[in-house]
């Protein structure tokens, strides 16, 4: 039985982050998102990019930055 899924892979840019602290403080609360595979933040770059089972809802995700204390900038 072969069952073949695509992981969706969203690059956002997040404006605030300065150091690896802020890094993980995005990274957590993004990957609290339901679907959510994985979560690499950049700070330097300012830009966060997530693998997730589906899209993901950019409001979510939008809440989720704000919780972390930063700001959502859109999508790259």
């Amino acid at each position: 039985m072969s069952s073949q899924t695509t992981d969706s892979v969203t690059v956002y840019r997040v404006t605030g982050m300065t150091c690896g602290h802020c890094e993980s403080a995005v990274t957590e609360e993004i990957s609290a998102l339901p679907g959510v595979v994985s979560v690499k933040a950049v700070a330097a770059a300012g830009q966060v990019t997530v693998t997730s089972a589906a899209p993901l809802d950019d409001e979510a995700v939008r809440a989720a930055v704000d919780e972390a204390g930063y700001e959502l900038a859109g999508r790259d």
